[in-house]
């Protein structure tokens, strides 16, 4: 999955939706994976680089990132297959 183009973030973890103008606040570590989805990394490439610079477990990883997914695809930030075609 991918972050949509026109989303616009910040350092600070602000995160901007201009077709909705809804904002959002996320932490370092949620601003982070968002990048690494904006630069179209897989899940595994997240999943490794995360694993190797925080300490957590897999399980626990996969958890937080499947909510996180969630939340994206809630508020309309993840690029659908009919989006990706145009």
């Amino acid at each position: 999955m991918k972050i949509k183009k026109n989303i616009a973030t910040s350092e600070s973890g602000y995160v901007f939706n201009p077709s909705t103008g809804e904002s959002f606040s996320v932490n370092p570590i949620a601003i982070e994976i968002f990048n690494f989805l904006k630069e179209g990394k897989s899940y595994e490439e997240i999943s490794k680089t995360m694993l190797a610079r925080y300490n957590t477990d897999e399980a626990t990883f996969e958890k937080d990132y499947n909510d996180f997914m969630g939340m994206l695809k809630q508020h309309l930030l993840i690029e659908t297959e009919n989006e990706k075609e145009n």
